[in-house]
């Protein structure tokens, strides 16, 4: 990586976004940091998305277009990576902030540690507070303190739980890890010969596991760099199907077992992993024109589960039921607080 001013590529999957789109790609396009690449990849988008793309490419260099036939975002991001020429990559959600030292501070907290990738903080916000995020996204603020991560896939995998972080004091909260891909720099190599699985909803999930394996160190900044849009329409927040549930399912046994097979503890996805089988049975509880299908992948879906928690040791279970416990009630919290924001 140049020690000056490397190029940092910065990977934008837009689908039916012409909302909230101008605001993501003008807190990009804002940053303090400027020798970027960012690469808009119009999804199929129906909308006036690929239209509003087109415009910033004609008015900044930086910014590049593909126009593709929709995949869903594990398409859009591959992509992306194909073409990105960058030294460092990072992903931004096309209806989310940035703010405007986002990349100027990770790529400084990479640099100074020699980290494989940097993480900020980030907070949730809904469509009302978009003025004032806006406001606050383009001010100028200090760096924060920084804590370095050595065990990257474990960090993830045991901290995860809120209440459990905050007992834990700063040094456990910047060990907090998830699968989401914005408000991160990752030098290039790490994403050499890896790529998203396509046909999923779930591909952040098992990009996890094996994306924090080759990673040897991490630096946290302890900065408010990203800003989250909460909509009730989102994938996250309203794709509750069998299919969705049964692609979490598989997602978290593919990245416990990975996990597993590398001497760490996936307390993660014994959560993800109870959670979703636990999803699949109440929707099928609650559908009564459930297909005989749909009751056996439930099924197979429970045994799988089964035999992949088989494969800890019974203080390794009971741990991980006292976490998932704790999680379940945080996310209860979550769900009237954040979900229902406006």
């Amino acid at each position: 990586m140049p020690a000056n001013k490397p190029l940092v590529s910065i990977i934008v999957p837009v689908y039916n976004a012409q909302r909230y789109l101008r605001h993501c790609v003008d807190s990009i396009l804002g940053q303090s940091y400027r020798n970027l690449q960012i690469l808009l990849i119009d999804d199929g988008a129906t909308d006036a998305s690929g239209r509003i793309c087109d415009e910033y490419a004609s008015q900044d260099a930086r910014v590049t277009v593909i126009h593709k036939p929709n995949g869903g975002i594990a398409s859009a991001q591959n992509a992306g990576l194909d073409v990105a020429t960058g030294d460092c990559i990072a992903f931004c959600d096309n209806d989310d902030i940035m703010h405007s030292s986002n990349i100027e501070h990770l790529l400084m907290a990479l640099q100074r540690t020699r980290s494989d990738m940097a993480k900020g903080r980030w907070n949730q916000i809904g469509v009302s507070e978009l003025p004032s995020t806006i406001k606050s996204a383009s001010a100028a603020q200090k760096m924060g303190a920084l804590t370095l991560i050595d065990d990257p896939l474990n960090a993830y995998q045991s901290v995860f739980c809120k209440t459990l972080r905050i007992l834990g004091g700063a040094r456990t909260e910047a060990r907090y890890f998830n699968e989401a891909n914005w408000c991160r720099l990752y030098k290039r190599e790490l994403w050499d010969g890896l790529r998203f699985k396509e046909g999923h909803f779930a591909q952040d999930i098992r990009m996890a596991g094996p994306l924090y394996a080759r990673m040897k160190r991490v630096v946290d900044v302890n900065e408010v760099l990203y800003y989250w849009l909460q909509e009730p329409d989102s994938v996250t927040h309203s794709k509750r199907t069998p299919a969705f549930w049964h692609d979490n399912v598989i997602a978290a046994a593919e990245n416990f077992e990975f996990t597993l097979k590398r001497g760490v503890v996936p307390y993660r996805n014994y959560f993800g992993l109870t959670a979703s089988v636990r999803d699949e049975l109440r929707g099928l509880a609650g559908n009564s024109h459930a297909r005989d299908d749909d009751r056996s992948l439930v099924q197979a879906d429970r045994l799988g589960m089964r035999r992949m928690l088989g494969k800890m040791t019974a203080p390794q279970r009971l741990v991980g039921w006292v976490l998932a416990s704790i999680r379940r009630a945080e996310n209860l919290a979550y769900d009237v607080l954040i979900h229902a924001k406006r």
